[in-house]
């Protein structure tokens, strides 16, 4: 392998060293979220979910950021808001301080759980939520 990498050219970076990455910051902070579900639900619930960030909106002083998590069913949805909210309070608190880190700035972070069903045999659907 690495008498080949010797001889292939280095060609010019495809974006600027001070950039991680060509996409958005959205689709990270959609990550973050999706991570948290992972992280905090069991087998099944996060294969079922998918987020959409609404509104990434850089004020003076902090970044406001809406978001959906989507899940297919109505029984989902109470998983992931918990008994009075706990669940979604502690993955919102999770992925702020995540996101917190990774933009360098403070955030007021919205989270909505909806239920879309069959999001997951929907081209337009999937094209959405960025799959």
């Amino acid at each position: 392998m690495e008498p080949i990498l010797a001889l292939l050219p280095e060609g010019e970076p495809f974006y600027p060293d001070d950039e991680i990455s060509d996409l958005p910051t959205k689709f990270f902070v959609s990550e973050m979220i999706r991570e948290k579900v992972y992280e905090l639900f069991g087998d099944e619930i996060p294969y079922h979910t998918a987020v959409m960030v609404r509104e990434y909106k850089e004020k003076q002083t902090l970044v406001k950021i809406v978001a959906d998590i989507i899940v297919q069913r109505e029984t989902q949805k109470v998983i992931i808001i918990g008994e009075k909210g706990s669940m979604i309070r502690k993955l919102g608190t999770a992925a702020r301080a995540d996101i917190e880190a990774f933009i360098q700035q403070k955030v007021f972070l919205e989270l909505f759980v909806k239920v879309k069903p069959k999001w997951r045999e929907n081209e337009l659907h999937l094209r959405e939520y960025g799959y």
